[in-house]
């Protein structure tokens, strides 16, 4: 992979956190960006303290999102995915 597609995906991959992030952040969930290069979206419930760390990746079917427990959906999907986290979240 060279470095000019290498940086498309990472800014691919941050267009989508920030997409799920505004959506997370209109229900109540606070959020940051975490790890390297600030690839991975740390979702927090404010009552409960509980935590979620989200990524977006792209596999040979398109970009998805992905967080613990199995939860995986199309990016496409970031107002249901928000959703999902709520309830999770508490």
């Amino acid at each position: 992979m060279s470095v000019v597609r290498g940086r498309e995906i990472a800014e691919e991959r941050r267009r989508h956190l920030v997409a799920l992030a505004n959506e997370v952040g209109a229900r109540g969930l606070a959020w940051r960006f975490a790890g390297p290069e600030e690839s991975l979206l740390s979702v927090t419930g404010p009552r409960s303290g509980r935590q979620i760390m989200v990524v977006a990746t792209l596999t040979g079917e398109g970009w998805f999102y992905l967080w613990p427990g199995g939860g995986m959906a199309d990016v496409a999907e970031a107002p249901g995915v928000a959703d999902r986290l709520t309830r999770l979240l508490g």
